[in-house]
Parts: C-alpha cells; structure tokens; sequence
C-alpha cells in the first residue's frame, strides 16, 4: 500500500503527474474554452464526455460556471463588472486569488443565467456532476492513493492546484499584464510566449481576444498552439469539426480602387488593418521624428510610440499625458495619430452598412494622400489591395 499497486520509479511518478495534469489542461482548452464558451468547434459526444467526467474528477469544475464565468470577462474585460481583471483588481490578488475570484463568480445565479446557456443540462449533468462537485475529486484522490500509494497523494494535490495557479491565475493575471501584442484588441490581453506548450496554447492570449471565436490560437508562423494539434488530430479522427478559424488576409496587387468588396475584405480583417497601420504608419514616422527632435525628446518620443499604439481606453492617465506632450511637438505625429483614430472609428460605428463605411474610407484615404506624409500615403494604396478572394 505504501507503494500503491503501480510501483514506479521516482521518474515514473513525476512522468504521471505532468500526463494527468496536461490532460486536464487539454481539457480545458479544448473542451470548456473553445469547444464550449465560444463554439469554434464540435466535439463527437464521446470525446466531449470524456473530457468533461475528467474535469469532475480533477477540478470539480462545471461546465456551465466555467462558462459562464469567461463568456462574462469577454463582455466586460477590463471593467468593474469582469470577474478577474488584474487591471481592476491588480496583478497579485488574480494571480494569488484567481479561484477564489472564480468562485465567487460561479456563485452568482445572474451570472450562471444569463451567460451559461447552451451548457449540457443532462440527467448526468443534474444529479452528479454539478450536484456533487466534491465528489469527484474525493474519488480522483482514491483513486491516486490506489494507484501510487503515499505518493499518489502528491500527485493529486499537484492536480488540484493546476488550473486554479495556471488557468485561474497565470492566464487571467499575467495574460492581461505581461507580455507581447500581435493586435491591439480594446482589453489588456498579452501573449505570454509564442510556444503554446504548458498551457495548451492558453500562452497565445492576445491572439485569442482579437478572434475569440476562432479554433486556432496561433497567428504568427512562429508560434505553436498545442491546443490546436491535438484539435487537427481529433478532426483527421472524425471526433472533431472546427467551425471557425481566425481570418487570412488576402492581398490583391492588381485591385486598383476601393469598392464593396475591399470593405466587406477590410471589416473582416479589421484587426489585422489596424496592426498593419501601426506597423507600417506609426513605427516609422515615430521613430522619424525621434531621430528629427532634440535629444531630450528622443526617448520620450519611443515610449509614446507604444501609447499611440494602444487603444485610447487603455491608457492611463500618466500614459495620456506623455503622449499628449509629445503629439502637441510635432504636426506630423498628431496627424497620423488622428488619422489612426478616425480608421478604427469607421468600425467602431456598429449600426453603419457597408456602403456608409466605403464612403467614411474613400474620404479618410483622399485625406490621407493629400496630406503629404508619404508613410500614410504608401499605407492606403496597401489598403485598396484587402480582398476576400484572389480569383
């Protein structure tokens, strides 16, 4: 008993622990976050059950809390009213407190009601799991015991703390504190790292929060969405079917002017279009006018590159003021500025058509080309070229 009926070595143990706690972590992404909270794909019945009687058994999760509770923080991200915003709450308190913080959230029946639906609500659903939430568990740490004697106990306790610490704490906090931003999507979320490897491909945040419905959180070519690979297994299996991926751009260099279809191409690629503006307007005329300016301003001016490239809700108020002082020293950089803003605004207006949107573009591009800043100028013959088809 001391050594349970599997008697492995200190390796063999330490093997396990990282296998039962990557399957939750699978489970996790796949099945209540993309699967479940915003439908990016199906699930055969079979896999879907499995993962969510291994959620019982390792978290005592339930489905529709847990979705309920994420379907809200995309609501409200950033505000008062999201569940864990280290924004809000501050960094420490989510990363320290993040179940905690969940839990108070499940609680809620308002939450559960209003953003739960279309959770199961089977009889297995009703009379065990989300009737005994602690029993499953319990039964994990039985089993463990069974299986790995004193040590299986271990085991489990590594198993209980995995998605409060890196779901709950490190996803939630720091993914919305630290690190990199392939789209400056209107919230906080940052990539924690390109390798999407520990977390299921949780790490790739940013990415997720730009197109929260799609299957696929990797974006760049040099990052890798474990999450993802397991996904495409499961499809050349048959047991999954992805409905919705992140959108392409499509580039036609012959496209010489802007008509219905550019704007139907632009709407879809909206994040992509203002990342591009960033890269292609802002960087190079920032960094123009940084060499241009006196060398007092030269750092000032780099650091505000980064809050014109934020989105205005973001900022604080030290950060407003930095870049305010810096746009009032130069007519160039408040220009491209204000055309940044009047860009993402034309999507902004979510009760405009197409056409209201093609004729605010038309306006914003001839405006741009007379305005002499050639980095502008180069930038709108780019996005006459957007398209949905290259045929």
């Amino acid at each position: 008993m001391f050594q349970g009926l599997l008697a492995l070595s200190p390796w063999g143990y330490v093997g396990v622990t990282l296998l039962v706690t990557h399957v939750t972590i699978v489970a996790v992404t796949i099945y209540l976050h993309r699967h479940q909270a915003h439908r990016a794909l199906d699930l055969h019945p079979v896999v879907a059950h499995f993962f969510r009687f291994w959620l019982w058994l390792t978290t005592g999760m339930t489905t529709r809390a847990w979705v309920a509770v994420h379907r809200k923080h995309h609501a409200h991200c950033e505000t008062a009213e999201d569940p864990h915003s280290p924004q809000v709450l501050g960094l420490k308190r989510v990363l320290w407190q993040g179940a905690e913080l969940y839990r108070a959230e499940a609680d809620q029946a308002d939450t559960l009601q209003r953003y739960g639906k279309g959770t199961p609500d089977d009889w297995i659903e009703r009379r065990l799991y989300s009737r005994y939430t602690f029993l499953g568990v319990t039964l994990m740490a039985l089993l463990d015991l069974l299986l790995f004697g004193v040590v299986g106990l271990a085991i489990w306790a590594m198993q209980m703390i995995w998605i409060p610490f890196w779901a709950a704490g490190v996803i939630n906090g720091v993914g919305h504190f630290y690190g990199y931003r392939n789209f400056e999507s209107p919230d906080a979320a940052t990539n924690i790292s390109p390798l999407g490897l520990v977390i299921g491909g949780e790490e790739l945040h940013n990415n997720h929060h730009a197109f929260a419905s799609s299957a696929k959180f990797s974006n760049k070519w040099w990052e890798f969405d474990i999450g993802w690979g397991y996904i495409r297994l499961l499809q050349a299996l048959g047991l999954a079917r992805v409905r919705k991926v992140a959108p392409v751009p499509l580039i036609d260099e012959e496209r010489p002017t802007l008509d219905m279809e550019s704007i139907k191409a632009l709407t879809v690629n909206r994040m992509y279009l203002m990342a591009d503006y960033s890269r292609q307007v802002l960087r190079p005329v920032f960094l123009s006018e940084a060499r241009r300016l006196d060398r007092g301003w030269r750092r000032l001016v780099r650091r505000a590159r980064r809050y014109a490239i934020r989105d205005q809700n973001l900022l604080g108020e030290a950060e407003r003021t930095r870049l305010n002082t810096v746009l009032e020293q130069s007519d160039i950089l408040t220009t491209v500025y204000q055309y940044k803003l009047r860009l993402k605004a034309i999507w902004e207006r979510h009760a405009a058509s197409h056409e209201v949107r093609l004729q605010a573009l038309r306006e914003w591009c001839a405006e741009a080309e007379a305005s002499g800043i050639t980095a502008l100028q180069e930038f709108t013959h780019q996005l006459r070229r957007y398209t949905l088809s290259t045929a």
